[in-house]
Protein backbone atom coordinates (compact mmCIF):
# COMPACT_ATOMS: atom_id res chain seq x y z
CA UNK A 1 0.00 0.00 0.00
CA UNK A 2 1.48 3.47 -1.07
CA UNK A 3 1.52 6.43 1.41
CA UNK A 4 1.63 10.32 1.44
CA UNK A 5 4.98 10.22 2.70
CA UNK A 6 7.82 11.18 0.38
CA UNK A 7 11.73 10.42 0.22
CA UNK A 8 14.23 12.80 0.61
CA UNK A 9 17.71 12.07 0.27
CA UNK A 10 20.19 15.06 0.66
CA UNK A 11 23.39 14.87 -0.93
CA UNK A 12 24.03 18.89 -1.60
CA UNK A 13 27.54 18.90 0.92
CA UNK A 14 31.27 19.01 -0.67
CA UNK A 15 32.22 15.85 0.86
CA UNK A 16 36.04 17.03 1.06
CA UNK A 17 36.74 14.75 4.34
CA UNK A 18 35.82 11.48 1.84
CA UNK A 19 37.54 12.96 -0.97
CA UNK A 20 34.62 12.07 -3.66
CA UNK A 21 30.94 12.96 -3.76
CA UNK A 22 29.63 10.15 -1.25
CA UNK A 23 26.74 9.26 -3.40
CA UNK A 24 29.23 7.75 -6.25
CA UNK A 25 31.03 5.69 -3.91
CA UNK A 26 31.03 1.88 -4.67
CA UNK A 27 29.13 -0.40 -3.34
CA UNK A 28 28.44 -4.07 -4.44
CA UNK A 29 29.88 -3.33 -8.11
CA UNK A 30 27.05 0.08 -7.90
CA UNK A 31 27.02 3.64 -6.48
CA UNK A 32 26.15 3.98 -3.14
CA UNK A 33 23.16 6.46 -3.82
CA UNK A 34 22.02 4.02 -5.66
CA UNK A 35 21.84 0.95 -2.97
CA UNK A 36 20.26 3.81 -1.34
CA UNK A 37 17.47 3.91 -3.61
CA UNK A 38 17.09 0.47 -3.50
CA UNK A 39 16.65 0.43 0.27
CA UNK A 40 13.90 2.90 0.12
CA UNK A 41 12.03 0.83 -2.86
CA UNK A 42 11.65 -2.08 -0.20
CA UNK A 43 9.07 0.05 1.45
CA UNK A 44 5.72 1.68 0.66
CA UNK A 45 7.01 5.10 -0.38
CA UNK A 46 6.88 5.41 -4.37
CA UNK A 47 8.38 8.93 -4.97
CA UNK A 48 11.49 10.36 -4.04
CA UNK A 49 13.01 13.93 -4.49
CA UNK A 50 17.06 14.12 -4.38
CA UNK A 51 18.57 17.10 -3.11
CA UNK A 52 22.15 17.88 -4.96
CA UNK A 53 24.54 20.79 -4.39
CA UNK A 54 28.26 21.13 -4.81
CA UNK A 55 28.91 17.49 -7.04
CA UNK A 56 25.71 17.73 -8.90
CA UNK A 57 27.71 17.55 -12.10
CA UNK A 58 29.92 14.71 -10.79
CA UNK A 59 26.69 12.93 -10.25
CA UNK A 60 25.02 14.23 -13.53
CA UNK A 61 28.11 12.11 -15.58
CA UNK A 62 28.21 8.83 -13.35
CA UNK A 63 24.40 8.69 -13.31
CA UNK A 64 23.13 10.59 -16.84
CA UNK A 65 19.42 9.55 -16.21
CA UNK A 66 20.04 11.90 -12.68
CA UNK A 67 20.22 14.37 -14.80
CA UNK A 68 16.96 13.93 -16.66
CA UNK A 69 15.22 14.31 -13.24
CA UNK A 70 16.22 16.90 -13.10
CA UNK A 71 13.07 18.69 -15.46
CA UNK A 72 11.08 15.32 -15.36
CA UNK A 73 10.46 12.43 -12.98
CA UNK A 74 12.27 9.50 -13.86
CA UNK A 75 11.67 5.50 -13.24
CA UNK A 76 13.65 3.87 -11.23
CA UNK A 77 12.60 0.31 -8.78
CA UNK A 78 9.27 1.59 -9.43
CA UNK A 79 10.41 4.77 -7.56
CA UNK A 80 9.23 7.82 -8.93
CA UNK A 81 12.55 10.01 -8.68
CA UNK A 82 12.70 14.06 -9.04
CA UNK A 83 16.04 15.89 -8.68
CA UNK A 84 16.30 19.64 -7.08
CA UNK A 85 19.94 21.77 -7.44
CA UNK A 86 20.87 23.56 -4.87
CA UNK A 87 22.13 27.00 -6.60
CA UNK A 88 23.44 27.95 -3.15
CA UNK A 89 25.05 24.86 -1.17
CA UNK A 90 27.39 27.13 0.32
CA UNK A 91 24.37 27.67 2.61
CA UNK A 92 24.57 24.33 4.00
CA UNK A 93 22.07 21.56 4.43
CA UNK A 94 19.14 23.44 5.25
CA UNK A 95 19.32 25.33 2.06
CA UNK A 96 19.06 22.43 0.17
CA UNK A 97 16.27 20.92 2.19
CA UNK A 98 14.58 24.06 1.62
CA UNK A 99 15.53 23.41 -2.05
CA UNK A 100 13.94 20.40 -1.86
CA UNK A 101 10.63 21.41 0.22
CA UNK A 102 9.45 23.77 -2.38
CA UNK A 103 9.37 21.44 -5.09
CA UNK A 104 7.10 19.29 -2.91
CA UNK A 105 3.42 18.74 -2.66
CA UNK A 106 2.06 21.09 0.25
CA UNK A 107 0.06 17.79 1.61
CA UNK A 108 2.90 15.49 1.23
CA UNK A 109 5.10 14.18 4.87
CA UNK A 110 8.65 13.64 4.14
CA UNK A 111 11.22 10.93 5.68
CA UNK A 112 14.10 12.68 5.46
CA UNK A 113 17.57 11.11 5.43
CA UNK A 114 21.62 12.06 4.50
CA UNK A 115 23.48 10.56 2.04
CA UNK A 116 26.35 9.52 4.47
CA UNK A 117 24.03 7.59 7.05
CA UNK A 118 22.97 4.07 6.04
CA UNK A 119 18.83 3.89 4.75
CA UNK A 120 17.66 1.88 8.24
CA UNK A 121 16.14 -1.87 7.88
CA UNK A 122 12.09 -2.15 5.88
CA UNK A 123 10.90 -3.43 8.85
CA UNK A 124 11.69 -0.91 10.91
CA UNK A 125 11.78 1.91 8.40
CA UNK A 126 7.86 1.02 8.88
CA UNK A 127 7.46 1.71 12.41
CA UNK A 128 8.35 5.21 11.22
CA UNK A 129 6.61 5.61 8.45
CA UNK A 130 3.48 4.60 10.08
CA UNK A 131 3.66 6.57 13.14
CA UNK A 132 1.25 10.17 12.74
CA UNK A 133 3.29 13.16 14.26
CA UNK A 134 4.70 16.23 13.30
CA UNK A 135 8.33 14.88 13.67
CA UNK A 136 9.05 11.39 14.22
CA UNK A 137 12.51 10.28 15.21
CA UNK A 138 14.33 6.99 15.39
CA UNK A 139 16.39 6.24 18.24
CA UNK A 140 18.80 3.35 19.38
CA UNK A 141 19.90 3.10 22.97
CA UNK A 142 18.62 6.30 23.93
CA UNK A 143 20.67 8.01 21.16
CA UNK A 144 18.36 9.88 18.26
CA UNK A 145 19.59 9.26 14.65
CA UNK A 146 17.79 8.96 10.99
CA UNK A 147 15.91 9.25 8.73
CA UNK A 148 13.38 11.54 10.40
CA UNK A 149 9.73 11.88 9.47
CA UNK A 150 8.48 15.38 9.37
CA UNK A 151 4.82 16.15 8.52
CA UNK A 152 3.83 18.56 5.65
CA UNK A 153 2.40 21.42 7.89
CA UNK A 154 5.76 21.23 9.63
CA UNK A 155 7.25 21.45 6.31
CA UNK A 156 5.97 24.26 5.06
CA UNK A 157 6.93 26.06 7.87
CA UNK A 158 10.58 25.27 6.96
CA UNK A 159 10.52 27.00 3.95
CA UNK A 160 9.61 30.62 5.90
CA UNK A 161 13.06 30.49 6.89
CA UNK A 162 15.69 33.08 5.82
CA UNK A 163 18.77 30.73 4.94
CA UNK A 164 21.10 32.98 6.41
CA UNK A 165 18.93 32.94 9.77
CA UNK A 166 21.03 31.67 12.88
CA UNK A 167 17.99 29.13 13.46
CA UNK A 168 18.05 27.88 9.88
CA UNK A 169 18.86 24.53 10.97
CA UNK A 170 16.67 21.64 11.44
CA UNK A 171 17.78 20.59 14.48
CA UNK A 172 16.73 24.35 16.28
CA UNK A 173 13.61 23.73 14.80
CA UNK A 174 12.64 20.46 16.25
CA UNK A 175 14.18 21.65 19.64
CA UNK A 176 11.07 24.35 19.37
CA UNK A 177 8.15 21.74 19.37
CA UNK A 178 6.75 20.97 22.28
CA UNK A 179 7.44 17.12 23.77
CA UNK A 180 3.97 16.12 22.29
CA UNK A 181 4.38 16.77 18.84
CA UNK A 182 7.36 14.47 18.79
CA UNK A 183 7.43 10.81 19.00
CA UNK A 184 11.04 8.60 19.55
CA UNK A 185 11.19 5.20 18.15
CA UNK A 186 13.12 2.67 19.93
CA UNK A 187 14.83 0.55 16.57
CA UNK A 188 17.49 -2.30 17.37
CA UNK A 189 19.90 -1.21 14.03
CA UNK A 190 22.02 1.11 14.58
CA UNK A 191 22.50 2.41 11.38
CA UNK A 192 21.08 5.46 12.29
CA UNK A 193 23.98 6.39 14.32
CA UNK A 194 26.15 6.22 11.80
CA UNK A 195 28.01 9.36 9.77
CA UNK A 196 29.75 8.05 6.81
CA UNK A 197 32.30 11.14 6.70
CA UNK A 198 35.54 9.99 5.39
CA UNK A 199 37.28 6.95 3.89
CA UNK A 200 38.44 5.32 7.13
CA UNK A 201 34.85 5.37 8.29
CA UNK A 202 33.66 3.99 5.01
CA UNK A 203 36.09 1.20 4.74
CA UNK A 204 34.43 0.18 8.46
CA UNK A 205 31.14 0.23 7.24
CA UNK A 206 31.97 -1.93 4.27
CA UNK A 207 33.48 -4.27 6.48
CA UNK A 208 30.81 -4.47 8.86
CA UNK A 209 28.21 -4.85 6.24
CA UNK A 210 30.13 -7.99 5.05
CA UNK A 211 28.87 -10.05 8.01
CA UNK A 212 25.40 -8.53 8.34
Amino acid sequence: MKNNTVFVLLAGGKSERMGIAKGLLKYNDSFWILEQLHRISKTTISKVYIGLGFNFEDYFKAIPWLEKAVTNFVNYKNLQIKVCVNSSPEFGTFSTLQTVLKQLNKASNILLNHIDIPILNSIELTKILETENTVVIPSFNTKKGHPVKLSAEFCQSLKTIPVKNENARLDFQIKKLSSANISIIEVNDSVILYNLNTQKEWISFLENAKFN
